[in-house]
């Protein structure tokens, strides 16, 4: 993860096991230990955090109903990290007409990973810290230029350069080829370019 320790198949193996079990109660060490990476996600690619709770919500409860159908082909971080993009992704679509705006994306503070993009941006050039004079200006500068992204590229930046995932990681997300990922991650960052560089230079690196 970008700026948090990486949970470990193993530790999630044997909770999922003790749930099978019986031990309904250690669900609960796994919402504890994904709910604030999962919250970030669908807060980012919703773009209302009103919405990101219920979406979070959601994923763990739909997460639960199906983990009798878990395999361990798959590990459960990207497991679960597929139903909450596929939920945020689907509500995203279906409500998007009905918002002209998209305030709550600029609105608040952003939470633990979430900031990563953010950081990334501010951090890396020391002429484009000079060119924003405001802290919220950037912050709003850079969640605009996420927002008017189209779903699917906006999903792949924000797994991508805010969550830490690798290339097979987000093509096992959201289950398309790795050489889609890098497509739609080289075309989304150009599109942040054309955005965010009247302000801020060129502030994104290709990896």
């Amino acid at each position: 993860m970008v700026g948090a320790a990486r949970p470990t198949a193993l530790e999630d193996q044997r909770l999922i096991k003790r749930i099978k079990s019986g031990e309904s109660e250690a669900y609960g060490e796994l919402v504890k230990k994904y709910q604030d990476r999962l919250f970030n996600t669908c807060w980012r690619i919703s773009g209302h955090l009103e919405d990101a709770r219920d979406l979070t919500q959601e994923t763990f409860l739909r997460a639960y109903e199906k983990l009798s159908s878990f395999r361990d082909q798959s590990s459960f971080y990207t497991w679960i990290y597929r139903v909450a993009v596929n939920l945020a992704l689907s509500h995203r679509r279906k409500t998007r007409r009905r918002r002209a705006g998209m305030g709550d994306a600029v609105g608040g503070t952003a939470g633990t990973q979430a900031e990563q993009l953010d950081e990334r941006i501010a951090q890396a050039s020391d002429s484009a810290q000079g060119k924003v004079s405001d802290e919220s200006e950037l912050k709003q500068t850079i969640a605009h230029a996420l927002q008017e992204l189209d779903d699917d590229h906006r999903a792949v930046v924000v797994l991508k350069d805010i969550e830490g995932f690798d290339y097979a990681e987000i093509a096992e997300v959201l289950e398309i080829p790795t050489g889609t990922v890098k497509s739609r991650l080289y075309r989304a960052r150009m599109a942040l370019r054309a955005t965010i560089l009247p302000k801020l230079g060129d502030p994104l690196e290709k990896s």
